[in-house]
């Protein structure tokens, strides 16, 4: 599924090896871990994916590793799963962004539609972090000047205003705006602001 794994963390191995069946024959890319800390070794945030966690680890819990990711930066959607439908930990887990919670003994669906809910879900997120990182990339090439034409604009301040407000010729404006729409590769001021908004 474009590159994207399930990582799978259970200290059960009997149950690690079913979800892994599971989710290997209905078509994912599966990454087994017994351990927490074999998987936080392991695990790397580039790869696109999400985590399939059991709630508790042995020394560790779920939420705990799901906090060593985020410490890390490191999003990615968790799917956890747990044994005791304790509802102040689910609480806990979906306000600390996970994707959902399952109680054992998983009905298969459920788990293989949550594991596409959490893998469409990081595909969007990356999407967006490259669509910002190529818009930073693109603000970091305007000079100071066009800095301050691209706020104005933003701000929908009319080129005569732009003018006034910095002390320059109206047709210099018209130019600064014009290289401004062209480092940021947009044809309309609609979609420079909605562009600009995302990032100013």
């Amino acid at each position: 599924m474009n590159g994207a794994k399930v990582f799978l963390v259970d200290d059960d191995a009997a149950v690690l090896n079913a979800l892994s069946r599971l989710l290997r024959e209905a078509g994912f890319d599966v990454e087994a871990f017994q351990s927490p800390y074999d998987f936080l070794l392991h695990e790397d945030a580039a790869t696109p994916g999400c985590a399939v966690v059991d709630v508790a680890l042995g020394d560790w819990n779920g939420l705990e590793l799901q906090s060593a990711l985020a410490s890390k930066g490191n999003v990615r959607p968790i799917i956890f799963i747990t044994g005791k439908g304790d509802i102040g930990t689910s609480v806990q887990a979906m306000k600390a962004g996970a994707i959902d919670f399952l109680t054992k003994p998983v009905r298969d669906q459920d788990l293989i539609e949550a594991v596409q809910r959490a893998l469409e879900k990081d595909r969007l997120d990356r999407e967006e972090e490259a669509r910002s990182a190529s818009v930073g990339k693109r603000l970091a090439s305007l000079t100071p000047r066009e800095h301050e034409v691209l706020a104005s604009v933003v701000a929908g301040r009319l080129n005569k205003q732009i003018a006034a407000d910095l002390g320059i010729a109206e047709k210099t404006v018209k130019v600064h705006r014009a290289r401004v729409m062209a480092k940021m590769a947009v044809r309309s001021v609609a979609e420079l602001v909605r562009v600009a908004q995302r990032t100013l």
